[in-house]
């Protein structure tokens, strides 16, 4: 049974708190995974579309009446008057269960981008941010509140309730003690739930008797049973203020407007000063992620409120954060003491972590390619040190583990290069993974980590650049680095017989992705192997073979094989050839980069006169296809790039040109008709 959303409206004008949350639960029920509320009409239009076309082979079908987008309106119309008349309901007095389905139901509302108008008021937005425990010290604009009446009455109009006048006396009532759109009272009633000023919310007990009200004292009873009632009431209270957040994260996720107007709210420093307050006083509730999440939706939505935050000491309390999720324990300086016998972090801390690092990278990218002062910088290779502790960690689920060290690995290439030694300044124990005396544990995650995001092959750009571009840097900066990935991924040749892209080691994988037609993808895969081989041309042409390595080449100017300048900054040591490939080096194709099969060879038993004819035809034709830019022939020029070549085909005079057609014109005609004509 579909919920009757006018009478919801109706039940909420008439304050009946018993019936809203009868009907409400059904209707939470019955949305609780709706993502669209107009995928039924959608379906019936797209059949009606899809059936024309196949009658009439027409795509621009227009339907003959407008019921379907006049009950899409009137749909959205009633969700829209649902939403303004729950807002009006939750500031005033409900009971805790009343108020929590409530804010369930304009959870589900808050999905639907079209029907967000009455919840992207100053009103809404300071009302749900009280409430989720965010203090704010702006008062509610009248204009507002008296907007979102005015769309209450509208929606007791259409539903012809006879309980309009009644409404109207308690929304006047509530005014009177609320004076905004968020009810405190002082001394509230029995049994209601009053958001306050501070986002708390106080319970009290009711009790009904003959349709009338009376306090009921405390008495032994209630005595013996504070302890368990107190209970409830954080329980219940934490439910709303968990309910608050998800509206307005999805409220500020959907609308622009609503990123606009908090930001002019000021409630990243209203939701910041809350989260301070709780990482100091080491309390997190159970509400605290979705704080995170509003805090990572506002920074990464707005861009003036990165800089905002980066200026109020983001970078330093969001680590101490991290620091307390994990219970970090240091050994000394940049150095965080690891066991690997702890049991896995659970989900729910798992979760905290990631948010905090998303914001994290959203605060702290823009000052990659920054040279930051001793105080940041300290601060920077402290963060560094604890990101190195996530990513050695283990994570209750597989997917769990994947996506916090994608996340790791985000904020660790946007730290400045050098604070990233830290990475490596770990003491060497027995079960380290070692590259010259230096600990390559931290290196060896990050390899793995790649390894895994290769295998997969989904959405390369976003999972797999960000690691790809950490490993080239690092390399680039720390020998040690250099030579144990050039160990993993770029060992010694020994099978030359394949080509370097049928490899199924990790050389192969990224020599794959040199021709992928992702420009970032491509770029990133050849700068790692490029920088593996200290950035020498030859030797990186033997590792991927002259084909693969063009496009690498070519931008950088070193098509014609000469010095690249910057590998003067790498150590002068040599390459180690083995005896395999030291056998085969002669026959290698460079271009392929492999030991080629012998091929016949197709002038044999040709004489010279024969093979210069055939050379000239082969020239006739190609500038044929370059006059007519079907193709471009390109030469290398002296600086090592590839410049087209019309210099040299258009030096060719008009006779030569003629003489060239009338070539071609002979070997197109018959034998017969050929020799008449030679002779």
């Amino acid at each position: 049974m579909v919920p009757d959303i006018t009478r919801i409206i109706e039940s909420i004008t008439q304050r009946d708190q018993d019936t809203v949350q009868l009907l409400l639960n059904r209707y939470n029920t019955q949305y609780a995974e709706c993502f669209f509320f107009n995928t039924e009409a959608q379906e019936r239009r797209k059949q009606q579309q899809l059936e024309e076309f196949r009658k009439r082979k027409v795509r621009d079908y227009a339907p003959d009446s407008d019921s379907d987008s006049d009950d899409d309106q009137s749909d959205l119309t009633l969700r829209q008057d649902l939403s303004a008349a729950l807002l009006c309901f939750i500031s005033s007095q409900l009971q805790p269960a009343v108020l929590r389905v409530c804010l369930h139901t304009l959870r589900i509302l808050s999905r639907d981008r079209r029907a967000l108008g009455p919840m992207v008021t100053d009103s809404a937005l300071l009302t749900l941010a009280n409430m989720g425990g965010i203090a704010l010290l702006q008062a509610c604009p009248q204009q507002e509140k008296e907007g979102a009446e005015n769309q209450l009455g509208r929606a007791q109009k259409q539903t012809h309730t006879r309980a309009v006048s009644g409404c109207e006396q308690a929304a006047g009532a509530d005014a009177a003690l609320s004076g905004g759109s968020v009810v405190s009272s002082s001394v509230p009633a029995e049994g209601a739930v009053a958001p306050a000023a501070q986002g708390s919310i106080n319970y009290f007990y009711k009790w009904k008797h003959d349709g009338g009200h009376a306090v009921l004292s405390r008495g032994k009873k209630d005595t013996q049973q504070e302890e368990t009632e107190e209970t409830e009431k954080e329980e219940d209270g934490e439910v709303c203020r968990k309910e608050a957040l998800k509206v307005l994260c999805n409220i500020i996720y959907n609308s622009p407007q609503a990123q606009e107007r908090a930001s002019a709210l000021r409630l990243l420093q209203g939701l910041w000063e809350t989260l301070k307050e709780e990482i100091w006083r080491r309390e997190p509730l159970s509400c605290h992620f979705y704080k995170l999440r509003l805090l990572f939706l506002l920074t990464a939505l707005r861009p003036e409120l990165r800089l905002q935050l980066q200026q109020e000491r983001g970078v330093s309390v969001l680590t101490k954060a991290l620091e307390q999720c994990l219970a970090v324990r240091w050994a000394v300086e940049y150095e965080v003491l690891t066991d690997s016998t702890e049991p896995p972090i659970s989900k729910e801390v798992s979760q905290k972590v990631i948010e905090i690092l998303k914001t994290l990278f959203n605060i702290t990218h823009m000052f990659h390619r920054q040279e930051p002062d001793e105080e940041d910088a300290a601060l920077y290779r402290h963060l560094a040190a604890v990101l190195r502790h996530c990513l050695l960690l283990s994570c209750d689920g597989e997917d769990t583990l994947e996506e916090l060290q994608g996340h790791t690995v985000n904020v660790l290439s946007a730290l400045p290069l050098t604070c990233l030694d830290v990475l490596v300044s770990v003491p060497v124990d027995q079960a380290s993974h070692k590259c010259e005396g230096v600990n390559m544990d931290c290196v060896h995650k990050l390899l793995l980590f790649m390894d895994r995001r290769l295998n997969r092959g989904l959405k390369l750009k976003e999972k797999l650049t960000p690691v790809l571009n950490l490993l080239t840097e690092s390399s680039r900066v720390h020998r040690e680095t250099r030579c144990y990935l050039r160990q993993k991924i770029l060992p010694p040749l020994r099978d030359v017989a394949i080509r370097p892209e049928q490899d199924s080691a990790l050389r192969g994988q990224l020599v794959r992705l040199m021709t992928h037609v992702d420009t970032d993808v491509k770029d990133c895969a050849a700068e790692l192997l490029f920088v593996l081989c200290k950035e020498n041309v030859s030797r990186f042409v033997k590792y991927t073979g002259y084909g693969n390595a063009a496009g690498l080449l070519a931008a950088r100017g070193l098509l014609n094989g000469r010095r690249n300048p910057s590998d003067s900054q790498y150590s002068s040591d040599s390459d180690s050839d083995t005896e395999e490939y030291r056998e085969a080096k002669a026959r290698i194709n460079l271009v392929t980069g492999r030991v080629e099969a012998e091929q016949p060879d197709p002038m044999e038993g040709m004489t010279d006169e024969e093979k210069e004819e055939e050379a000239r035809h082969l020239m006739s034709m190609i500038n044929r296809l370059s006059r007519e830019q079907i193709i471009q022939p390109m030469g290398v020029t002296a600086e090592g790039r590839l410049a087209p070549l019309w210099g040299q085909m258009s030096d060719c005079t008009l006779e030569e040109r003629e003489d060239e057609d009338e070539d071609e014109d002979l070997n197109l005609m018959p034998d017969g008709r050929k020799d008449k004509q030679m002779e």
